[in-house]
């Protein structure tokens, strides 16, 4: 779990880099505090993986980044059309940052339609590399291009690069045996590493990367490894580019540590093995396979060191009993999913409310409704996990705020789950499970300590002083029941869907047994011991930005934004949304204005004005994006002047 790590407060290999700035210095080298660079072709052109690999490098070297993956939905979209592109974003910098970046300063396109996707979102003058040999009549035609973009001066307002992508791939890889068709597939790794010579970033961890990712396959391995230095060696030669640029690493952002780039499906998954140890229980994970929350079954299903169990089941209903099942067994049980995921679990989940036992539901949301926009990213799961479920049903949700929070956030999921024998929800979405950034690597002693204590023997005696195993004689203080393990002599109980009579666990169809149970379960997870509501407040605000959820890096980029425009707002955001922080509605009290941004139509929103009687303003959006730091800003400007 700490392979692959590095030290942003650190600079990274000093030879290769110095190698490179030697190289690079008959070319002018500007020094830059920040950049954002897309990556975009077809979705078979591997732009995930040159993204992911210069994501690397970038924080071996040391600089903050954050990343947005972007794909279509299907397994191999339609070549060359607007629907196949994708793309990878990636925002770093020398100093803290918080998201994505707003617009590319530098675009990677290599076809038509790649350029056509996002030219629109590049500001006046960025740099747009363009693979030319891509560029043919049929191709452009295919996108709604009449005329070339490259020759009707269409991109005059920016600074293009037309390069021979494939072609100069080719010629690099003329030595090896291989088809023309095999070697223009490592036409990325030749723009990797002219991007890679641009922004002056390592070399070795990416050819180490090739080496072992085709280590079956030598000759592949050092075709590919030809093909980024012929594009490193292309960037330092030709006459097109004339400047390099540095981005000096983030050292005083971080505080001293080992760090690592993380995303947050894979924090995630760390932090459920982190919670099974730290509990000192096996981790069960029972699961089916689902855009974008299948990766943590793939992780996990690696950590069998770890104890860890992993049971990719035939559907989703298959996937949570199994979970439930082994939560009754005495596991630590997790079951995975998204959005149409957790509608077939609804009823398994009631179940475990009803049987009060812990079991993490973890639901990375996307866009719906039914099957939706699967490779996009929406918060629109909220009221679902609030209440969708038949009865009165309740479930504590957690929500991360960041890829590398997510790590955070499983620990506490599993505290409130093993504390308070409930299930629990953890809300991460697309964005948070496919974006990275860097994650300082705890120490074992800042870790919780999570171990719990299972039924031993008799916990109550009758009135005729024998002694007997009670399963819902609850602890006075969190009102959890016992957690009896099966098979445990002389503690034999039902366990089943039908309403449980209090301390017996006997069925009961009495009214006031049930009115007593569906109080206590409430009343069990309203007392959850949840941390206050820390507020960002610096000037006494009369307007407060409230979110939860994935919005953390924007909002806090547009409040910085109008902080340094001279504006005064205030900012808090939710990790916990059942129960909500028990100073809430005292913090809201404080302010004229409340605005809530959210990814959905507005249901924490919803929930704020119903609780707390507060008159919220929403600002939504529901186009599978993440929100942008301008937009944001601007919207909160408008809040606070109006």
């Amino acid at each position: 779990m700490t392979s692959q790590v590095s030290s942003p407060a650190e600079q990274a290999d000093g030879a290769v880099v110095g190698e490179q700035r030697k190289a690079a210095g008959a070319k002018d080298v500007r020094r830059l505090d920040r950049v954002i660079i897309r990556f975009a072709g077809d979705s078979g052109d591997g732009m995930q993986l040159t993204g992911d690999r210069f994501t690397s490098e970038t924080a071996s070297f040391g600089n903050d980044l954050s990343t947005l993956p972007n794909f279509p939905a299907e397994i191999r979209a339609p070549a060359g059309t607007l629907p196949g592109v994708s793309s990878f974003q990636l925002h770093f910098a020398d100093h803290d940052i918080l998201t994505p970046g707003d617009a590319p300063n530098v675009l990677v396109a290599m076809n038509p339609a790649a350029l056509k996707a996002n030219i629109g979102d590049l500001p006046r003058g960025a740099e747009v590399i363009v693979n030319t040999d891509e560029f043919t009549k049929r191709a452009m035609q295919k996108v709604g291009y009449e005329t070339s973009p490259l020759e009707d001066g269409s991109l005059d307002g920016y600074h293009v690069h037309p390069v021979p992508l494939t072609t100069l791939t080719v010629e690099a890889l003329k030595e090896f045996d291989l088809t023309r068709k095999e070697a223009e597939r490592s036409k990325n790794m030749f723009a990797l590493g002219l991007l890679s010579w641009m922004y002056h970033r390592p070399t070795e961890g990416t050819e180490k990367f090739l080496r072992s990712k085709f280590a079956k396959k030598p000759d592949i391995a050092a075709a590919n490894i030809a093909a980024f230095r012929a594009g490193w060696n292309f960037g330092e030669t030709t006459e097109d580019f004339a400047v390099s640029y540095e981005v000096a690493p983030a050292a005083t952002a971080f505080p001293p540590g080992v760090y690592r780039n993380i995303s947050g499906n894979l924090a995630l998954s760390y932090g459920l093995v982190a919670a099974s140890r730290q509990a000192d229980l096996p981790l069960y994970l029972g699961s089916y396979p689902i855009t974008p929350a299948s990766d943590i079954l793939h992780e996990l299903s690696k950590h069998k060191n770890f104890g860890v169990r992993t049971f990719q089941a035939e559907d989703e209903i298959a996937g949570i009993g199994a979970a439930l099942g082994a939560a009754f067994g005495g596991s630590l049980a997790v079951t995975t999913t998204s959005g149409p995921g957790v509608a077939l679990k609804s009823e398994t989940i009631g179940l475990a409310v009803s049987l009060e036992l812990p079991l993490l539901i973890v639901d990375i949301q996307r866009g719906g409704p039914s099957t939706g926009l699967p490779t996009k990213t929406e918060q629109a799961d909220l009221l679902q996990a609030m209440f969708g479920r038949n009865g009165e049903a309740p479930v504590p949700v957690v929500a991360p705020r960041t890829p590398a929070d997510c790590f955070d956030a499983a620990l506490e999921a599993a505290r409130i789950a093993l504390t308070y024998r409930t299930p629990v929800f953890l809300l991460s979405d697309g964005y948070l499970a496919n974006g990275s950034e860097p994650w300082r690597i705890p120490d074992l002693e800042e870790l919780p300590d999570l171990r719990v204590q299972f039924a031993q023997g008799p916990n109550h005696t009758l009135d005729d002083g024998t002694e007997v195993f009670w399963p819902y004689k609850r602890d006075p203080q969190t009102l959890a029941r016992p957690w009896a393990i099966p098979g445990t002599p002389g503690l034999e109980h039902r366990i089943g869907g039908i309403e449980k009579e209090d301390g017996t666990g006997n069925i009961s169809y009495a009214p006031a047994n049930h009115d007593f149970m569906v109080r206590t379960r409430q009343a069990k997870v309203d007392g959850i011991d949840v941390p206050d509501l820390a507020v960002d407040d610096p000037d006494g605000a009369r307007t407060l930005v409230l979110g939860w959820g994935s919005t953390y890096g924007p909002i806090t980029a547009a409040v910085r934004r109008l902080r340094r425009a001279g504006e005064s707002i205030a900012q808090a955001h939710l990790r916990h949304l059942n129960p909500f922080p028990r100073n809430l509605g005292s913090v809201l009290e404080r302010y004229d204005k409340v605005v809530i941004p959210e990814m959905n139509l507005g249901q924490l929103a919803t929930l704020i004005r119903a609780k707390y009687l507060v008159d919220a303003h929403s600002y939504n959006q529901v186009n599978g994006m993440p929100f942008k730091a301008e937009q944001l800003a601007a919207a909160l400007k408008e809040a606070i002047d109006g």
